[in-house]
Parts: structure tokens; C-alpha cells; sequence
């Protein structure tokens, strides 16, 4: 059966979580943003600091991060590593605070590691496009195996979900890894001034890890259980 009492257990479980995480970032980041950093720098300086003085493997850093631009929305921040363009919020990008500092070196800390040939950072762009449209193909083929007792439309649809599972476990490493780098930067280039902006830095890195953690615990408690039922239908 589709909608039983595992799968409620399931859905409050991953809503829980992914809410947890999201209510954490949202409270760290509310905190850190109305504290000045020492350097007096907004993200998008920070972000221009770091190219122009961080080393980024064999690569210069305007061949790094080939352009920094505004983008609307909260939290939007990213880097692009097709075109090696780093995107930063409106608030992020103007706002001289000891999150838009975090945040900045953060996504420059990912142009660092494609600079360098990081394996799991060019894995993971690998499977962008498929992660685009893999999880809505495949709770088609799911819902599909279930309603018309086909196994292998079941079967298909769970390797696919297993394509996003996949994405989200090799975003861990990923991201855990770039805020390493962020704070390495931020440290040898002089930006971060004081023991108030290591920790403030520290605590939102810490806080971003830990959304990718709740949605790789999402992605793989839903696949365990799409794998439970294609046992039960056996």
C-alpha cells in the first residue's frame, strides 16, 4: 500500500528534519548578519578580495571566477562552474556583515576547488542534468509501478531517485570541503580580523553543512523506503 503509516512516519520525519535545519541556517544567519566583520567588507568585496588574492591551482583568479553578479531572492547565492561565475544575493552582496563574508568565501571556495580539479566537485556537475529532471521522472515511474503493478517501471523509477540520492551524498563532502577553504582564505589573505569574525564565520559554515546533512537524510530515508516497498510487492 502507497500512502500506509511508514510512509506518514517517513514525510514527518523528513519534514522535521529539513525544517530543523532550515529554522537553524535562518537563526544563524539572522544573527551574524547584524554583525559589522572587522575588515568592513560586503560580500561582494569579499568575493573580489578573494579572487584577486587567493590561489586557485594553476588558474588565475579573474579565469577562477570569470564574473561576480547580483542576484534577487534570499540565499541565492552559487557558483556556476560551467561558466565559473559566482551569483550573490542582494543582501549578501552588500551588506558588510560577518554572514555575507561567510557566504561569499563560501562560493568562492567552490570556484577554488573546480580551479584545482577537485574529482567530487566535477562528479557532482556530472550529474546536474540528470538531477534536473531524474526525481520527477522517477516518481512517475513509481507511482506508475505501484498503481499498475508493473515491477520494472518500479524498478526504473527507484534507480533513478537513486540518481538524486547520489547527488545529495556527494554534496556533503562538497560543501563541507569548500567551507574549509572559505575559512582557509578568509584566514591567509587577512580578511577575517578578529576572533569574533572566525567564530561568527565558523558558525555559519557550520549551520550551511548542516542543510545539505538534513537533505542527504531525507534523500535516503525516501529511497530505504521506495526499497521496502519494492520489497513488499514481491
Amino acid at each position: 500500500m502507497l500512502f500506509d503509516s511508514g510512509y506518514l512516519i517517513l514525510f514527518i520525519a523528513i519534514i522535521v528534519v529539513s525544517g530543523a535545519a532550515q529554522m537553524y541556517i535562518r537563526s544563524t544567519y539572522g544573527r551574524w548578519s547584524r554583525v559589522p566583520n572587522g575588515a568592513g567588507l560586503s560580500g561582494g568585496q569579499v568575493a573580489e578580495y578573494l579572487r584577486d588574492h587567493a590561489q586557485f591551482g594553476n588558474r588565475s583568479g579573474r579565469e577562477a571566477i570569470t564574473a561576480i553578479s547580483v542576484v534577487p531572492g534570499a540565499l541565492s547565492d552559487h557558483f556556476d562552474p560551467r561558466d565559473r561565475s559566482l551569483s550573490l544575493s542582494e543582501a549578501v552582496a552588500h551588506q558588510p556583515s560577518i554572514a555575507s563574508m561567510a557566504i561569499a568565501a563560501h562560493e568562492v571556495g567552490h570556484a577554488q576547488q573546480m580551479a584545482e580539479g577537485s574529482a567530487l566537485m566535477q562528479l557532482r556537475s556530472l550529474l546536474v542534468p540528470a538531477v534536473s529532471f531524474g526525481p520527477g521522472l522517477a516518481y512517475v515511474f513509481i507511482l506508475g509501478g505501484l498503481f499498475l503493478q508493473m515491477a520494472g517501471l518500479f524498478v526504473i523509477g527507484i534507480l533513478l531517485f537513486g540518481i538524486a540520492v547520489l547527488f545529495s551524498i556527494l554534496t556533503l563532502p562538497v560543501e563541507i570541503q569548500a567551507s574549509q577553504k572559505a575559512l582557509a582564505m578568509l584566514q591567509s589573505t587577512g580578511v577575517i580580523t578578529s576572533e569574533q569574525d572566525r567564530s561568527g564565520t565558523r558558525s555559519m559554515l557550520t549551520a550551511a553543512a548542516l542543510t545539505y546533512v538534513a537533505a542527504a537524510v531525507g534523500a535516503i530515508l525516501t529511497l530505504l523506503y521506495y526499497l521496502t516497498l519494492a520489497r513488499r510487492s514481491n
